[in-house]
């Protein structure tokens, strides 16, 4: 009996033993493949940032020959020694490895949290403005929107309709033309007319 107990406890444990080891091993593995992943991405990184920098350093360094020839000597040489700061940090970056570089990000982020967050802030707000950017169409190019053509289609038939009506509309009457004053009334009262005396007629004499 007692053999048999301890049978079916081992029994009951295994199962959970092989599924904790099997959740280990696949985290493990997804965070091995998540460093790899990321040391890939950083080496890439690595090697663009150094391009970029021997490309910015090339330049500053063309630059200041040229002002070297049409400013003087003096000024090409300010504008040189920015080009061999450039230079030496694509060097150095060039010849650290990625790892030292995770680290150095790390104790950055460490030491100075706020920094770190600004900086994160930043690149992804570039990052927003680049895609906004990208999906956005260009002005006076691709297919207008349709409510943008509506309102060109309407003003056709708007003004076919007006012209009907602006042609059978009457003509407005002419104003009569304003009188011109007459000469005022004299408002002296008329002589009247004489008349001359009749006489009376004449009487017969018995």
């Amino acid at each position: 009996m007692e053999t048999s107990d301890m049978a079916t406890d081992s029994s009951s444990e295994n199962p959970f033993e092989s599924a904790k080891k099997a959740f280990g091993d696949t985290a493990s593995s997804f965070t091995e493949q998540a460093g790899t992943r990321a040391r890939d991405y950083a080496t890439q990184g690595k090697d663009r940032a150094v391009e970029a920098l021997d490309n910015v350093a090339s330049l500053v360094g063309d630059a200041a020959s040229q002002v070297s020839g049409k400013l003087g000597g003096q000024y090409g040489g300010y504008i040189q020694q920015a080009a061999d700061a450039v230079s030496g940090l694509a060097g150095t970056l060039r010849d650290k490895d990625t790892d030292d570089l995770i680290d150095d990000a790390r104790n950055a982020v460490r030491s100075s949290p706020a920094i770190a967050i600004a900086a994160a802030a930043a690149v992804g707000f570039l990052v927003a403005r680049v895609v906004k950017s990208g999906l956005t169409p260009k002005a006076g190019g691709g297919a207008s929107s349709p409510a943008a053509k509506e309102p060109a289609a309407r003003k056709p038939a708007a003004a076919k309709a007006a012209a009907p009506t602006s042609a059978a509309a009457p003509k407005p009457a002419a104003k009569p033309a304003p009188r011109k004053p007459t000469a005022e009334k004299s408002t002296a009262p008329e002589a009247p007319a004489t008349q001359s005396p009749v006489p009376p007629p004449p009487t017969s004499v018995a």
